[in-house]
């Protein structure tokens, strides 16, 4: 919180669909291409490492970087909710969700676990869809929806490789 901000009243751009839509500056955008370097990376290694062991960790890599990522996508509704953006139970009630899932599906085999990982992080996207607008952020879905596009594809691509 700014030090001008007051602490019992969110900030303008969290108080509601009248809030100014932001958009992802564009170091935003480039941090996040970075961060799809390890899904594509460890899909392609799941095709391309033959050696014993070698696939099955390109596998277990994808399978907790996705989980990891659904994790965090869920979390930024819990900060929109402590933040006060409508509906708070909804975003908090959500927020806790794709670590749940996630922690599941790192204890199923990898192929089934990628694939179910690559369902949380779509499900994640349409839940932001959703409710991102209520917090202004509608702007930033474009980033969104790229950027879950690679992820959701390198872990069925991971999938695939393993089965």
């Amino acid at each position: 919180m700014t030090e001008n901000a007051s602490p019992s009243k969110p900030s303008p751009v969290l108080q509601g669909s009248a809030a100014p839509a932001l958009t992802p500056p564009p170091y935003a955008r480039w941090l996040g291409y970075a961060g799809l370097l390890p899904f594509v990376g460890a899909a392609a290694g799941a095709w391309l490492l033959q050696a014993p062991g070698l696939q099955a960790w390109a596998g277990v890599a994808l399978l907790a970087y996705g989980a990891l990522i659904a994790t965090f996508l869920g979390g930024i509704h819990w900060g929109l909710a402590m933040r006060g953006a409508d509906p708070v139970t909804t975003r908090l009630l959500w927020g806790v969700v794709p670590s749940l899932v996630a922690w599941v599906a790192l204890m199923l085999p990898l192929g089934a676990g990628l694939l179910v990982v690559a369902a949380l992080l779509a499900t994640c996207y349409a839940v932001d869809r959703a409710l991102y607008a209520s917090a202004g952020l509608a702007g930033w879905l474009t980033l969104r929806l790229q950027l879950t596009a690679v992820a959701t594809a390198s872990c069925v691509a991971g999938a695939w490789a393993l089965y």
